[in-house]
């Protein structure tokens, strides 16, 4: 495997050793795991390769290069502390591979995805986070798979719920002061915003028909 999920861009930051090596085998056996329609390796690949672009933005880049490596590393659709356990993850599967300062570092930034709201000055919280919500910005056709994926990694959820559930996000969201921080991710906020609210009236109308969607879940 090869690229920015490959051994040898995961060795840059956690270098060669035995145990870098399991640790990185690990991780890509976790985000390969079947339930993962959207929150897979290749959403892995793109949000590094977005914050190696804005790396210049950030403190730290290589913490955030971590933080990208395991912010959704525990993905389980029927727990609400997703953000928890793997930054939790982080912190056990980087001790002894990177200082300890830069552990804490990725520890932090895992749990600012849980709402994506970054403080303000916190530069590799909003390289983080801009990264990761990037896909929001994508065409319509490409927010719909997005979205469409997502729907799929809640299937054990009825429509009625999923919807409720997916408007809060939404809500969530397009109430953001800034959807995006860096200024590298300033042109995405207009295409972002409006494929939400899109999606957001389509899903109200839905529950208020009382019909059901295939809209998307969580971000």
């Amino acid at each position: 495997m090869t690229g920015p999920v490959g051994f040898e861009a995961w060795a840059e930051l956690a270098g060669d050793s035995p145990t870098s090596r399991t640790e990185w085998a690990a991780l890509v056996a976790a985000w390969s795991e079947p339930h993962r329609h959207y929150h897979d390796l290749a959403h892995l690949a793109a949000v590094l390769t977005l914050v190696v672009t804005m790396a210049g933005s950030a403190g730290d880049p290589d913490a955030v290069r971590l933080a990208a490596w395991y912010h959704d590393v525990a993905y389980d659709p029927e727990r609400a502390d997703n953000e928890q356990v793997s930054a939790d993850r982080a912190r056990a599967g980087l001790r002894g591979l990177v200082p300890d300062e830069r552990v804490d570092e990725v520890h932090r930034l895992v749990l600012v995805t849980a709402g994506h709201d970054p403080a303000p000055g916190d530069a590799n919280g909003a390289v983080l986070c801009d990264a990761d919500l990037a896909v929001l910005a994508g065409p319509p056709d490409a927010y719909a798979a997005y979205a469409s994926a997502v729907r799929a990694e809640y299937g054990h959820l009825s429509d009625e719920a999923f919807t409720a559930g997916r408007i809060a996000v939404l809500e969530h969201l397009l109430a953001l002061p800034r959807l995006f921080r860096t200024p590298a991710a300033q042109q995405w906020t207009e295409p972002a915003r409006a494929n939400l609210a899109a999606e957001l009236g389509l899903l109200r109308r839905r529950a208020a028909s009382g019909g059901g969607t295939s809209g998307g879940g969580a971000s």
